[in-house]
């Protein structure tokens, strides 16, 4: 079984920051690709940041500059910072993982989510 918690959602006025952070438990074998979605009512899921096995970030073009994806392989963690909040970002905010376990290989997993709302 395999766990992945998001926590640090929460009520942020405009311009605030805030930091997300999603920890994986169970039996792990390796970790590749971490990453963060959002879906906002409405909505798609949409791609927000991902981080390669290797540390590499990738965001798409629409959030550069105000995300920040980070890992820590060894807490099996990944952190997202997220600056000059706008109302805009109000969302759901969902981890997901590429993990591989034992006897079961490779597949995606995802946390329930976090709620971010931004006031204006």
């Amino acid at each position: 079984q395999v766990q992945l918690v998001e926590s640090g959602g929460g009520l942020v006025q405009a311009g605030g920051s805030l930091t997300l952070s999603c920890v994986a438990s169970g039996r792990i074998s390796d970790i590749d690709t971490m990453g963060w979605y959002r879906q906002a009512p409405g909505k798609q899921r949409e791609l927000v940041a991902k981080i390669t096995s290797d540390g590499s970030p990738r965001y798409p073009d629409s959030g550069k500059g105000r995300f920040i994806i980070s890992r820590d392989n060894a807490k099996k963690t990944v952190v997202l910072q997220i600056d000059s909040l706008s109302p805009e970002d109000t969302a759901v905010y969902y981890c997901t993982m590429n993990i591989f376990r034992l006897g079961y290989g490779w597949r995606d997993y995802w946390g329930l989510g976090t709620q971010v709302t931004v006031s204006s």
